[in-house]
């Protein structure tokens, strides 16, 4: 069975850093993280760091990555300085495809490791001997998933089982069924009867967004990423408990007008001080496929901030191609949102629906 290598690299010369662990990690912004994601791009959903990984006994996570101040050789032969820069949204990764004969809307599902599994991966996190491998035992190691996941496009396969990445999860994908309870937030942006998903997207008319029911025929092989009031602690202020908002978002659809040139003090100036680079990171997206991403956090930068770029934005609500077509239910988000079509809003987190 193929095996997963993790290699020590140096203590950055400073051991005692890493004995505060944690603390260490919040002070990082001399170090310029790049990782790449490789072939069939939409499809996939890690990004793998292309630089050797440290960890420390005492952390609090079981490793954490760490950079150099230079772009990588993957990068670089990515050709990554005539990549297409894009906002990364912080949202939960979707998936949609075919199930039951028509498009779907997936849920991203790791499928993870067991306690005793985890145990002896973290044992070996610990150990930091160079040059060891560690061998998962796919069939044992693992919990068990519903029966129908699927495994994220390009995972390798032994045995006919798929293998981990180098987090020791199984990246993959779950479809999401209408009134789903645990993928209620998935759910409230799909309509399967009308075929339509709920879309934020550039209008026609430059510097002002679009939220509009897209057919699922049209978004079929893509990935998009769901934000809302319900997601990673909304990062972007939309809805409210009462009356919560939740959206699909395609990956790579906010193109990054300005960006910062690929130096370290460009891009930390550009994302300190510039409207447009109040995002949570930046995704390259290059002309052979790959993806190649910044994070804020991997910049010493905080996130999630008061005021993002996203957020700011003016957006009309468009549902005049379905209003007269379709009986939404009155409880949900096509309902509320085709009661506001043709409506301006100044910026994104002004929408409220009436109560």
């Amino acid at each position: 069975m193929p095996s997963l290598k993790w290699k020590a690299l140096s203590s950055l010369n400073n051991n005692e850093e890493w004995e505060r662990g944690r603390d260490f990690t919040n002070r990082l912004p001399w170090f310029l993280f790049l990782g790449v994601l490789c072939k069939l791009s939409s499809l996939l959903l890690e990004i793998s760091s292309i630089m050797c990984t440290t960890c420390k006994a005492g952390f609090i996570e079981p490793f954490k990555v760490l950079a150099t101040d230079t772009i990588t050789g993957k990068a670089l032969e990515a050709d990554v300085h005539n990549a297409v820069p894009t906002e990364k949204v912080d949202g939960t990764c979707c998936y949609v495809t075919t199930y039951k004969g028509q498009p779907y809307l997936w849920a991203r599902l790791d499928r993870k490791p067991t306690k005793q599994g985890e145990k002896r991966f973290k044992r070996f996190l610990y150990s930091l001997e160079d040059c060891k491998e560690f061998v998962w035992n796919v069939e044992e190691d693992f919990k068990p998933v519903p029966d129908t996941w699927i495994p994220a496009k390009d995972i390798e396969f032994s045995n006919g089982n798929p293998l981990p990445d180098e987090n020791g999860h199984m990246p993959g994908w779950v479809p999401v069924e209408k009134n789903s309870k645990q993928y209620c937030w998935h759910s409230s942006v799909v309509n399967y009867e009308a075929g339509i998903a709920l879309v934020l997207k550039h209008h026609a008319d430059p510097g002002l967004l679009e939220i509009s029911p897209v057919p699922l025929s049209e978004i079929l092989e893509q990935t998009l990423e769901l934000i809302g009031t319900n997601i990673n602690a909304n990062p972007y202020g939309l809805g409210s408990k009462k009356h919560p908002i939740h959206l699909l978002v395609p990956h790579g659809a906010f193109e990054i007008k300005n960006p910062p040139a690929l130096k370290q003090n460009d891009i930390l100036s550009w994302f300190e001080s510039c409207t447009e680079g109040k995002v949570e990171g930046i995704v390259w997206h290059c002309n052979d496929g790959c993806l190649i991403k910044l994070h804020r956090h991997h910049l010493g930068l905080p996130w999630p901030l008061a005021e993002t770029y996203l957020n700011s934005q003016p957006v009309v609500i468009s549902f005049n191609r379905t209003k007269s077509d379709y009986d939404f239910e009155p409880k949900s988000l096509f309902h509320h949102f085709s009661m506001l079509d043709g409506q301006r809003f100044d910026r994104l987190k002004d929408i409220k629906f009436d109560a």
